[in-house]
């Protein structure tokens, strides 16, 4: 009974959301001029996978939701937003955020796998124009020169929810979601909830036209770019009202096609519930040639990695097992290959990794009285396990991971911080090489090189009663791991009190670090205690109230660790702390200047100095 009060509560409350969204939209009308464009070639289902099987009938899909769906009616279901070209790219780039263009060197997104760019809402291109995504517009500027940056153009969505952007030579891409109110089917709610894909030729950046037009019903996911092709992921609910099937439907430059039951492949297996998730693969540069979709019956999707070659999307099901499914990519080929299943959960995409032949996992399993513990799985390309190392620091909350060719590491937390290194050399045989026991923990681990680390989290102090810690500011560590038996702490810097803040512990793209320039930025809300406010000593779990929010620019190195450089604001003097939209959120460079981005604003400093150059408004 508790949990139909919570659905039908979340039902309620997330109609009247999409109510309020509409009216703003109305409200708001942004009069978006319609562009012109060359509608493409009609979208096409991949190839049958033997691993899989397909629905003969409509009969058939209704069958098996009924005997294999242990949950049935609609669900309203959100993604998250919310990882070969040559083999030597299957390692881990050490510089993810830097280019050998011969074009004006810039910063690229902090990805997580080489080759494999990830949406977000900042982007630049080779001739130094810069694409930013705020709120539902898009704005292209021309960011270089500096001294000449200005707004060239901008492409509103009026009721449409943009999530994130990718930039592919002169097409721009913009990846996001479309809501409509839901529709009531027999006292239940149908959300009419699409995704949608624009491609725009950005040849001339001051007049973009739209080149492709593409839409499916189902809730965003994922997506990637490799070479040429984006990969998106989309899910919607698998279910039947008086016997209606609510199929996916595609909306293609024009031509609408309903995903038939025969195209729709499935395992035969029964799950908590299903979802039609629909993975597309739709080539940037080539917009006459047919997106390409497939189809398969999934109990849900958690997180996603991808590698070069192959896509992982995991599932957790309500046994507390995770659910990985592997899905073979080469251009507009799709193909799942495998299934498999690991004991736990996964934290979020660097919870996985790909080396060579086998696909890594950590996952955290809970025993009988609720303590946790961390595992750590490998399993061949058939997604069957062939190594494990089970119950690493039991009853701690696992904060981190980043895998590193032959080695993991792992933060965990409860009231020291503990940095696992582990041996992978064996993928049958891993191991435990060494621990460091510091306090505070990381939430956010980066490569500085092959054996040194950079860690972003909180600092900690033990409280005196209890086996816990209390967090404070935020901590940036370097870390040595060179020896793998006796890691060290070289460095560490704290920002704030209790209560500062930073994206970074959850969102690894606004984290800019390019290692040949020594340059760490970060944006940060820091909190202060005033400690007038005590009488004494302040304690452990006093709060800071917010003082200031912008990006704080180190000069880091392994001579001298972090230096602070400065920090920039786009909060100007007397405007109110929680005026979020002059919040930093993305830091970029082009050659020597630094390009510090909120939703209302980008301002331009110098890296030498961080003197103003310039400030862009973002209306």
């Amino acid at each position: 009974m508790e949990s139909k009060i919570k659905k039908q509560a979340l039902i309620y409350g997330l109609a009247a959301i999409l109510l309020a969204s509409v009216l703003t939209a109305i409200i708001f009308n942004f009069n978006i001029t319609q562009l012109e464009y060359t509608p493409g070639a009609p979208p096409i289902s991949a190839p049958q996978s033997p691993l899989l099987s397909a629905f003969q009938s409509d009969k058939d899909l209704k069958n098996f939701l009924k005997m294999n769906s242990r949950t049935q009616g609609p669900f309203w279901i959100y993604g998250s937003e919310d990882s070969k070209l040559v083999d030597s790219l299957r390692a881990l780039t050490f510089e993810s955020g830097f280019t050998t263009s011969a074009a004006p060197s810039h910063s690229t997104t902090n990805i997580q796998v080489a080759g494999v760019d990830e949406a977000d809402t900042v982007k630049i291109d080779e001739r130094g124009y810069m694409y930013i995504l705020s709120g539902n517009v898009v704005y292209i500027l021309k960011a270089y020169p500096p001294t000449q940056a200005k707004i060239v153009s901008r492409i509103p969505f009026d009721d449409l929810y943009p999530i994130g952007i990718f930039v592919n030579g002169d097409k721009l891409a913009v990846l996001g979601s479309e809501y409509h109110l839901p529709t009531i089917h027999d006292r239940y709610y149908v959300a009419d909830i699409k995704t949608f894909v624009k491609v725009y030729d950005v040849n001339d950046p001051g007049n973009p036209s739209l080149s492709r037009d593409f839409t499916i019903s189902g809730s965003y996911f994922n997506s990637r770019m490799i070479g040429n092709y984006v990969y998106f992921v989309v899910s919607k609910a698998a279910y039947l009202v008086n016997e209606t099937l609510y199929l996916p439907e595609i909306n293609s430059d024009g031509k609408l096609i309903q995903i038939a039951p025969t195209e729709i492949r499935y395992f035969n297996a029964t799950d908590d519930y299903y979802q039609y998730t629909t993975f597309v693969a739709m080539n940037m540069q080539n917009t006459t040639e047919s997106p390409v979709y497939l189809t398969i019956m999934l109990g849900g999707t958690c997180n996603m990695y991808v590698s070069l070659s192959n896509i992982y999307v995991t599932y957790g099901g309500w046994n507390g097992n995770t659910t990985i499914y592997r899905i073979h990519v080469q251009g507009s080929n799709m193909t799942c290959e495998a299934r498999g299943t690991v004991p736990g959960r996964e934290r979020n995409q660097f919870s996985m990794d790909e080396y060579g032949d086998f696909f890594r996992i950590e996952t955290t399993t809970w025993a009988p009285n609720w303590a946790t513990q961390t595992n750590l799985y490998v399993l061949d390309m058939n997604l069957s396990v062939v190594g494990k190392l089970e119950g690493l620091a039991p009853g701690e909350d696992f904060h981190s991971a980043r895998f590193m060719g032959h080695r993991a590491y792992f933060v965990t937390f409860k009231k020291i911080d503990p940095l696992f290194v582990i041996d992978l050399s064996e993928p049958t045989n891993p191991s435990v090489l060494g621990e460091l026991h510091i306090p505070g923990y990381s939430d956010y681990l980066h490569p500085y090189d092959e054996t040194h680390l950079i860690g972003v989290g909180k600092h900690t102090v033990e409280a005196d009663q209890g086996d816990f810690a209390w967090y404070q500011g935020i901590k940036i560590s370097l870390f040595d791991v060179s020896n793998v038996t006796n890691p060290v702490q070289m460095d560490n810097i704290t920002i704030g009190d209790r209560g500062s803040d930073t994206p970074v512990l959850y969102d690894h793209k606004a984290f800019l670090f390019d290692r040949a320039r020594e340059l760490l930025v970060i944006p940060v809300l820091e909190a202060k205690i005033d400690e007038s406010n005590y009488g004494g000593e302040v304690p452990p779990n006093a709060y800071g109230d917010p003082v200031w929010q912008g990006a704080y620019v180190f000069d880091v190195s392994l001579f001298h660790g972090f230096l602070f450089e400065g920090r920039i604001t786009h909060l100007e003097s007397g405007m109110n702390i929680y005026e979020n939209s002059y919040w930093v959120k993305r830091s970029v460079y082009i050659e020597d200047v630094l390009y510090t981005i909120s939703s209302r604003k980008v301002s331009l400093n110098k890296l030498d100095d961080l003197s103003t150059i310039l400030e862009i408004e973002l209306p």
